[in-house]
């Protein structure tokens, strides 16, 4: 079926005409001095100095939990202690004895504070453990967050009720600060994934776009290495509700999407020891899939590393090429144009050896009532047909597909 399939795939590509491309430039700054958010569609690139912040506090749902670090500034996190009383007694000349913790590289809801060790279920959080009876996360372990310049900061987490309470102090080469007490409620910034705080201007921040205005984020944070060692690299992390595809070959044939947000990663790039530049692999392919079903196939051109920040990719909106489905009844179907410019789309369909089931095409308008059906071949083999669809009016339609048992229905658009 593998070559079935590729077949299929070159017979819908070959009936395209080809998406434009187009060259993006993010420019990440000096030492990579910018986390940036990049939106396909648009090409908007939105830069925020990675000194502006010190932990994320995780804030889609009163249900959803999560305090990140920020890796990309340089921070080292520290399990110090699980027991509150050693507040007051925390030396940093025992670091040596603390455990170093690190943000999840593969989904954002779990930074490095949810990997201390309060970390029992179904009541562990990592840094708190829930009270069934109040329904709060009180906080048991002390963290410690150490600075590139070698300075301290101390961090306690009170609770979480609908916001995120915490306690830090700061290092002074001697001593620790006056303790500050800050509470962030989670109705701040609403339409952002996290509510983010600098305990060095003691403020909070906003560092990041709306959810809606980014899907890329070009950012340096530490990855597991092949020799099982956390180190930091800088490289391109996904929205969380994006799921990326990657081919080493450039082609979408049997494509597997993953939600791991680390997915396009840092590993499209090597450095090349005899030139010191960095060589892109730009035959590897990253296919990009955006919650309203949209697709971007992405290829790294170039990569000037620390000097300037700069990175340029080739982007391409695919999502015509790609909209076919592959049924359990070894069924594959796919519809282009979409959207149509004439009103006229082709339908590109694969049917099996022996294949007994009638198959049907209905079009429905938005309020539900059908306004088109036809039946296609059943016979094996591979088909186009094309509907001219010209007698219906401008607008977005349902058309479903049956074959069988199974059954698909995609949105298409008539301008």
């Amino acid at each position: 079926m593998k070559k079935s399939l590729l077949l299929f795939s070159s017979l819908l590509f070959s009936a395209l005409v080809s998406a434009q491309v187009t060259t993006s430039t993010v420019t990440m700054g000096p030492s990579y001095g910018n986390q940036v958010y990049f939106k396909l569609a648009n090409q908007t690139a939105t830069p925020f100095a990675n000194t502006l912040w010190d932990i994320a506090f995780y804030r889609k749902s009163s249900m959803s939990m999560a305090i990140r670090t920020n890796d990309a500034k340089g921070i080292q996190t520290f399990e110090a202690s699980n027991n509150l009383a050693d507040w007051a007694n925390i030396n940093v000349a025992n670091e040596a004895n603390w455990t170093r913790l690190y943000n999840s590289e593969t989904i954002w809801e779990r930074g490095a504070f949810d990997n201390g060790s309060a970390s029992t279920p179904p009541f562990g959080f990592g840094w708190g453990t829930y009270n069934v009876a109040t329904h709060k996360v009180t906080g048991t372990i002390i963290f410690v967050l150490k600075y590139a310049n070698n300075t301290y900061k101390k961090v306690k987490m009170v609770e979480y009720f609908g916001g995120y309470t915490f306690i830090y102090s700061s290092w002074d080469g001697t001593a620790w600060s006056a303790d500050q007490t800050v509470a962030l409620p989670n109705t701040a910034n609403p339409t952002n994934n996290f509510n983010y705080y600098s305990l060095e201007t003691n403020a909070q921040v906003v560092a990041e776009p709306a959810n809606t205005e980014w899907d890329l984020l070009f950012t340096k944070y530490e990855a597991m290495q092949p020799s099982q060692v956390m180190y930091p690299v800088t490289g391109v992390l996904h929205h969380p509700d994006v799921q990326v595809a990657e081919s080493a070959s450039g082609t979408a044939t049997d494509l597997t999407y993953s939600e791991d947000i680390n997915t396009i990663g840092y590993d499209w790039k090597t450095f090349n020891m005899s030139t010191f530049g960095y060589n892109v692999d730009s035959q590897k392919s990253f296919f990009v899939k955006l919650l309203n079903g949209s697709i971007y196939k992405i290829n790294f051109q170039t990569f000037v590393g620390s000097s300037t920040g700069v990175i340029t990719f080739n982007q391409e909106d695919v999502t015509a090429q790609l909209d076919s489905e592959k049924f359990e009844n070894n069924v594959t179907f796919g519809v282009y144009p979409n959207p149509s410019t004439d009103k006229k789309i082709n339908l590109v369909y694969e049917m099996p050896s022996g294949n007994s089931d009638k198959n049907v095409v209905t079009i429905y308008s938005m309020t539900g009532a059908q306004v088109y059906q036809t039946s296609i071949n059943s016979n094996g083999g591979f088909f186009s047909r094309e509907l001219d669809l010209n007698f219906l009016n401008s607008g977005v339609y349902l058309l479903k597909f049956d074959a069988g048992d199974y059954s698909t229905t995609k949105k298409i658009i008539l301008k």
